[in-house]
């Protein structure tokens, strides 16, 4: 007699696992949240009063490779956080406020402790953005991953009111660019990492003296959640575009705001680049042209407002926590993103 057990799926286990992320995914919940935990769909009512034209916003991704480095490492409870972190950072560069977020988590034989280690990161990940996580999936898959293998994605979406939303159409000449801080690597480039430590044989446990740390754990440390100083920032200050740094680095990602008359000018050692990047380089002979196209070399979302908001916008920041930098301006001309 053969069983979905036998088969590798043990649907008791999935079960029990729901039981055991149900406290602190709900501790993530808000008054709008209209569904519990376990139903075949998400509900989430939306308070369409408070708006005129509500525009409704989403955003998908995943962590990429990080996930490698998390298994090695058997640190689990923080690439959550990088998950969330990917999609609300995505979602606010348009002043979005998140709303809820769903996950799907997929792996060959479901290990209970490492999937609430996740999810628990998840959920965090989501109070820091002021979102609810309001349903998610978890794909058990023998013969899909290896053994202690899993992948992640997540879906994000917000509300933002039509007037107010931005799309780099506001930007003008004579805009400047306000860099804020990343936290590190965050959740892109990691594929050219795992290849430069398996070159050069350093092991995720060895002690880097440039961090302080061990290798693993800087490269684990949580992508930088924007959520809630962007809307603050907007509330208070003329923001024209936001650029959230991610794959494509500084150049790639700039671009995207920018029209088609417009070039923005970036001042190479305007900002601090972290230790991280520069230990990456020198250790993997990278030429500076592709670190700036691969990470985000220590800048994790840029601002572009008007110089007479400037002032406003480094103070407001600065009183949030953040470091802060004038790494630029928006010059006429073809569209580019020069590094000077």
């Amino acid at each position: 007699m053969l069983s979905y057990k036998d088969a590798g799926v043990d649907i008791e286990k999935a079960d029990r696992f729901v039981d055991q992320i149900k406290r602190f995914v709900k501790k993530t919940f808000d008054k709008n949240v209209i569904t519990p935990i376990g139903g075949f769909a998400g509900a989430y009512l939306l308070e369409i009063s408070k708006y005129k034209e509500p525009v409704i916003t989403s955003s998908t991704d995943g962590v990429g490779t990080k996930l490698k480095v998390a298994q090695v490492m058997g640190k689990h409870d923080t690439i959550g956080i990088d998950l969330v972190a990917m999609c609300v950072n995505d979602l606010v560069t348009t002043t979005s406020k998140p709303l809820f977020f769903l996950d799907y988590f997929a792996t060959g034989k479901l290990e209970t402790e490492v999937a609430v280690s996740v999810v628990k990161g998840i959920a965090e990940g989501c109070r820091q953005a002021g979102c609810s996580l309001i349903g998610g999936e978890t794909a058990e898959m023998p013969g899909m991953y290896g053994e202690g293998e899993y992948d992640l994605a997540g879906f994000a979406v917000g509300v933002v009111e039509r007037e107010k939303m931005l799309d780099g159409s506001k930007i003008r000449e004579g805009d400047i660019l306000i860099g804020i801080a990343s936290s590190g690597v965050h959740s892109n480039g990691y594929s050219l990492v795992r290849k430069l430590v398996d070159m050069k044989r350093y092991s995720y446990q060895d002690h880097i003296k440039e961090f302080g740390k061990k290798l693993g754990e800087e490269l684990l440390t949580p992508t930088k959640i924007y959520v809630k100083q962007i809307l603050k920032l907007a509330e208070n200050v003329d923001i024209h575009g936001i650029a959230h740094i991610t794959g494509g680095g500084i150049p790639g990602n700039l671009i995207r705001v920018i029209k088609s008359d417009l070039k923005a000018v970036i001042e190479e050692g305007s900002w601090e680049v972290l230790p991280v990047f520069r230990w990456l380089q020198k250790e993997g002979n990278i030429p500076k042209e592709e670190m700036y196209r691969t990470f985000n070399m220590g800048i994790g979302m840029i601002i572009v407002l008007p110089e007479k908001e400037k002032e406003k916008a480094l103070n407001l920041l600065k009183k949030m926590g953040e470091k802060v930098y004038v790494i630029g301006r928006i010059e006429r001309g073809e569209r580019s993103v020069d590094i000077i």
